[in-house]
C-alpha cells in the first residue's frame, strides 16, 4: 500500500522555513567572514628615531589602544623615508605611521591612504653663539647637521639649503642627527644643526635650553611658503620658551610641514575608526603653535583620504564606538551586519508565509480531487466488474481525507472533498446495482 505523509501543515511549513533561515545564516556568515571580518587585535606602527615627536606620540598611540583591547606594536625608525617604505612594504610591514608633508605626492594612490595632518613639525636650526649667522644663506661653507639618511628632515633641509643657494652636494652638509649631532654642537664640531620635529619633542627640548646655542628664526617666512608650499608660517612668542630668562627675546618666525597620519588602504575601517579617535585625544589639545582643536584636520592632499576619516571629520566616531568599548561596538555591528540582509530576507518570506500554507494544505486535497475525478471517469465508462476495485480505491481516499488534519479555516474544503466522495460512491454503487440485474 502507497504511504503517504500526513504530517500537519503548519508544522511541515515550520520545518521549510527553519531550514531556510538556516541556510540564509550560513550565507551570510560565509559573506561576513569576507565581507566584514574582524579587525585584528595587533597592529603595527612605524615611528622614528628615539627622542623625536613620532616616537613620543606613538607611545600614547599604544597607551590609548591598549584600553580598548588592541595591541600597538611600534617599530623605531630613521624617519619618513624608511616610514614610506615599511607602509608600502618594500622594506617590512607597517599598517600606520606617521609622514611629513610634502615628501611624496601620490593622490591616486592604491596602496596608501591618509588620516590627516595631526601636528606642525616646525624647521628647527640651532647655532652656535660664537657664529655670526642671521639667515639660512649666511651658513654656506659652514658644518651643519641635516639629518640622517632615510628621514624627512634631511631632504627638507637639502631642499631649504638648495633655494639659499647651497648646493646639495657640500660636504659641509653632514648626515647626522639626533644624540650625535647634539653632542656634535655641544663639542663645536659642527657650526649648526637642522631637525624637523614636533616643539614637544625630547630632542628640541633639550636644543632649546643648551648652553652656548640659540635658535636662528626664518626672516624670510613668507618668502619660504610661498616657494615651498607644504610649509606653513609660524610664528614662536617671545618667552614662549621661558617667561623667566625671556626665551626667545624676541618673536621669531619658523616654518613648518605637518606631520601627518598614513596607513596603508587595507586597515580595517573599525582600526581606522580607533585610530582617529585616539588622534583627537591625542592632538585636539593645544601647543607652542597648534590653537585648540585644530589637530586632527583633513589638511593632507598628497594622498587619497580614508573613507573612515572622511566620515570622522564630518560626523565624529562611528555611533556604536561612542557608547560602546571597543570590541563590544565590532561585535554588535557585525550582527547588525547578520541581521540587516537576514531581515531582508525574512520579510518577503513571512508575507509569502499565508500563500505557501495555502498553496501546501491546496495541493494535497487538490491530488485527492485528481484522484476522485479520475476514479469517477472509470466508475461511469468502465467495466462493471472493476466496482470492488473502485470501492477500494474509494475507501483509501475517503480514509486519507479523514484523517489529514488542516486548518479550521480551511475545513470547509475538506468537508467538500467528502460530500464529492460521496457522490462517487453513489455512481460506484450504482454502477454495483446494474451489475446485479
Amino acid at each position: 500500500m502507497e504511504k503517504h505523509d500526513d504530517t500537519h501543515p503548519h508544522r511541515q511549513l515550520a520545518l521549510w522555513l527553519i531550514g531556510g533561515t538556516l541556510a540564509c545564516l550560513a550565507a551570510i556568515l560565509v559573506l561576513l567572514h569576507y565581507l566584514a571580518p574582524l579587525p585584528p587585535r595587533t597592529l603595527t606602527m612605524t615611528t622614528g628615531a628615539s627622542g623625536g615627536a613620532y616616537a613620543l606620540y606613538a607611545e600614547r598611540y599604544r597607551e590609548i589602544l591598549a584600553r580598548q583591547g588592541v595591541k600597538l606594536i611600534l617599530k623605531p625608525s630613521s624617519g619618513t623615508i624608511e616610514n614610506l617604505r615599511r607602509l608600502k612594504g618594500v622594506d617590512g610591514t607597517a599598517d600606520v605611521g606617521f609622514l611629513q608633508g610634502g615628501v611624496l605626492h601620490e593622490p591616486e594612490s592604491e596602496d596608501l591612504v591618509t588620516l590627516g595632518a595631526m601636528y606642525y613639525e616646525p624647521v628647527w636650526v640651532f647655532v652656535r653663539d660664537d657664529i655670526d649667522v642671521k639667515r639660512i644663506a649666511d651658513l654656506r661653507g659652514r658644518r651643519v647637521a641635516i639629518g640622517v639618511s632615510g628621514g624627512g628632515a634631511q631632504l627638507l633641509a637639502l631642499e631649504i639649503a638648495n633655494r639659499n643657494g647651497i648646493a646639495t652636494d657640500d660636504p659641509s652638509l653632514l648626515p647626522i642627527g639626533g644624540d650625535a649631532a647634539i653632542k656634535a654642537l655641544q663639542q663645536h664640531e659642527i657650526d649648526a644643526l637642522v631637525t624637523v620635529n614636533g616643539a614637544q619633542a625630547p630632542t628640541v627640548q633639550t636644543l632649546l635650553r643648551l648652553k652656548g646655542v640659540r635658535l636662528l628664526g626664518f626672516d624670510q617666512s613668507a618668502a619660504y611658503t610661498r616657494l615651498m608650499p607644504q610649509l606653513t608660517d609660524l610664528t614662536l612668542p617671545r618667552g614662549t620658551i621661558d617667561l623667566v630668562a625671556d626665551q626667545p627675546p624676541e618673536d621669531l618666525h619658523l616654518v613648518a610641514p605637518t606631520a601627518n597620519l598614513v596607513a596603508r588602504h587595507d586597515l580595517h575601517p573599525a582600526l581606522v575608526a580607533l585610530l582617529m579617535q585616539a588622534a583627537s585625544e591625542i592632538h585636539r589639545t593645544p601647543g607652542w603653535f597648534e590653537k585648540g582643536n585644530e589637530f586632527p584636520a583633513a589638511r593632507d592632499h598628497e594622498l587619497p583620504q580614508s573613507p573612515e576619516a572622511t566620515r570622522f571629520y564630518r560626523s565624529g566616531p562611528p555611533l556604536l564606538q561612542r557608547v560602546l568599548p571597543f570590541w563590544a561596538a565590532v561585535m554588535v555591528d557585525r550582527l547588525l551586519w547578520t541581521l540587516i540582509p537576514l531581515m531582508a530576507l525574512l520579510v518577503p518570506t513571512m508575507k509569502l508565509a499565508p500563500a505557501l500554507l495555502r498553496w501546501h494544505v491546496r495541493s494535497r486535497i487538490y491530488r485527492w480531487y485528481g484522484e476522485l475525478k479520475f476514479l469517477e471517469e472509470e466508475a461511469r465508462h468502465g467495466k462493471a466488474s472493476d466496482v470492488g476495485r473502485w470501492k477500494s480505491q474509494l475507501d483509501l481516499i475517503e480514509q486519507r481525507a479523514l484523517r489529514k488534519k488542516v486548518p479550521l479555516s480551511y475545513a470547509n474544503e475538506l468537508y467538500i472533498l467528502r460530500e464529492h466522495i460521496a457522490l462517487v460512491r453513489q455512481i460506484i454503487e450504482g454502477r454495483g446495482g446494474a451489475k446485479e440485474q
